[in-house]
């Protein structure tokens, strides 16, 4: 990854292979281990992560910030490997980090505080022209900071670091509106992450890899990406976007806008259950709606819901999160 693309760094060479596969490994390990650990010992406590998802089926929230930890320690393990081997330096995958930890930050805080009143860019700004600091309002304008702080940490011209800031803001943004069914925004971001990685942005790995150790979560119903976890994934998307040429950073921007502004007119869900091969490529791996999901919330999860008044999924982040339509 470079601020400029020049000379592709993310670019796969002989041994780097390796050198991802070993960082894919760590990713995946350590989102296992954190998302252990949390349900162990969730902050503050476990009423906070509970939700309630498209069937009206209780979820938790913690598969975001275990695939943002794992995440996070895949990509500092693979800048390890390729010090070692003098490919690479720190600054890139730090900037990385820190695009994915400040994303995932600000998408906790939405997922936790947020009401759900107010949604998308038209909802947070409408509500801040009359005064109304939302959740969302926060993120966004947190994200789109976070995009500015890691972009120039990892250097270049202006125009580099804009584009790259904004490649990081728009695909924690854009992920996340595909964070509605069990699996797609995971699936969202292996499909793009594997182009993207075609194009030699290697970078793609350790993120892709600490989803992909959960998505059997994700699939089961048991758990999901939140606003943290959808945006962490997406923020470290775009950042591995930055070893791409230009004109494909510039492409690959002007994409992630569009699919947004359409995204304030049209659902996706809607489009995805109308259009065949993609309803198909949903529904992949997703149980049927008469089934009863592997490892069910118990009964004593559920009277913990109850309790807590978590009965709807707008208690915490906007949902648009599988109870869209």
């Amino acid at each position: 990854m470079s601020g400029s693309g020049r000379g592709r760094p993310g670019a796969w060479a002989p041994g780097r292979g390796l050198m991802a596969a070993a960082a894919g490994a760590t990713a995946a390990g350590a989102a296992r281990l954190a998302y252990s650990a949390l349900n162990r010992r969730p902050p503050g406590g476990p009423k906070a992560w509970w939700r309630t998802n498209h069937r009206g089926e209780p979820v938790t929230l913690l598969e975001g910030p275990a695939v943002a930890a794992g995440a996070i320690a895949g990509v500092l393990a693979q800048a390890g490997l390729r010090s070692v081997t003098r490919t690479a330096g720190w600054r890139p995958a730090v900037a990385m980090a820190v695009g994915g930890a400040g994303a995932a930050a600000f998408g906790a805080y939405d997922d936790l505080a947020g009401s759900g009143d107010r949604r998308g860019f038209r909802g947070h700004l409408g509500a801040l022209r009359h005064g109304e600091v939302t959740s969302g309002a926060v993120k966004l304008g947190g994200i789109g900071a976070t995009g500015i702080v890691c972009a120039a940490l990892a250097g270049g011209s202006l125009v580099d670091v804009a584009l790259n800031a904004g490649l990081v803001a728009g695909g924690a943004n854009l992920l996340n509106l595909f964070d509605l069914r069990p699996g797609r925004a995971v699936k969202v971001a292996v499909a793009s992450g594997a182009l993207m990685a075609a194009d030699g942005a290697a970078g793609t790995v350790p993120p892709l890899a600490a989803a992909l150790a959960l998505l059997p979560e994700d699939l089961g119903e048991r758990a999901m990406l939140g606003d943290c976890g959808a945006n962490a994934l997406g923020a470290m998307i775009g950042a591995a976007a930055w070893g791409l040429p230009r004109p494909a950073r510039i492409g690959l921007l002007a994409g992630m806008a569009g699919l947004t502004a359409v995204s304030e007119k049209v659902s996706f869900t809607k489009v995805i259950e109308r259009t065949p091969a993609l309803h198909w490529l949903d529904m992949l791996g997703r149980r049927p709606a008469h089934e009863v999901p592997s490892g069910a919330i118990p009964a004593q999860r559920r009277d913990e819901m109850s309790l807590a008044g978590t009965t709807d999924r707008s208690a915490g982040k906007t949902d648009t999160t599988r109870q869209e339509e």
